[in-house]
């Protein structure tokens, strides 16, 4: 077994030796299909770990270097063990940094207010009235995924890794300490 592959499966995905360990053997050896099956498993633990309270957590900041935008981020853990932990105050600046960089306007794609999303689909409309009704819904789906990307944090591509998204990003670090952890506010300044 290639410790470096196991090494390298462990900083991107979080997960354990043995979990990793068992991907590669799982995917014959294949690096990318590793990643997707301890995602795949990373999913589950997240989907078991969704229902838990979070009460403690850090605020994470960032300040751009011309002091001109900055951002604040309150991330929530279960335990003040997590809170405490390096790579989880590394987790708040790196999405304060996200915040500063792509001024998203809402947490989650349930934040985005209806007329919001309906004048969208209207604009959408416009530019694809020549189309058949079956695909411009297809066209404008494709498209509010997009939109939903630009103004919504957890559907942001990050920053570090344009491969995974916020969400995903969170998924790993769930999956790393075993607790529930969430973006509960964020607030972005500029001048």
């Amino acid at each position: 077994m290639d410790t470096k592959l196991i090494k390298q499966l462990r900083q991107s995905t979080g997960a354990g030796w043995l979990a990793c360990q068992q991907a590669l053997a799982e995917s014959k050896q294949d690096a990318s299909k590793a990643i997707e099956i301890l995602r795949k498993k990373g999913k589950k633990i997240v989907a078991i770990k969704k229902s838990r309270q979070t009460k403690e957590g850090k605020i994470g900041f960032y300040l751009h270097n011309d002091s001109k935008i900055a951002a604040l981020v309150m991330v929530n853990c279960e335990t003040d063990f997590v809170a405490k932990n390096k790579e989880f105050i590394n987790l708040t600046h790196d999405l304060a940094m996200q915040i500063v960089a792509t001024n998203p306007q809402y947490l989650d794609i349930k934040d985005v207010p209806k007329e919001i999303i309906e004048k969208e689909k209207e604009i959408y409309r416009q530019d694809l009235k020549k189309k058949p009704t079956d695909i411009q819904e297809k066209i404008i789906t494709g498209k509010l995924k997009k939109f939903y990307s630009e103004i919504c944090l957890l559907e942001q591509p990050f920053i570090k890794d344009s491969q995974q998204t916020i969400t995903d990003l969170l998924t790993v670090y769930i999956s790393r300490f075993k607790e529930n952890i969430k973006i509960t506010k964020f607030i972005r300044w500029e001048i």
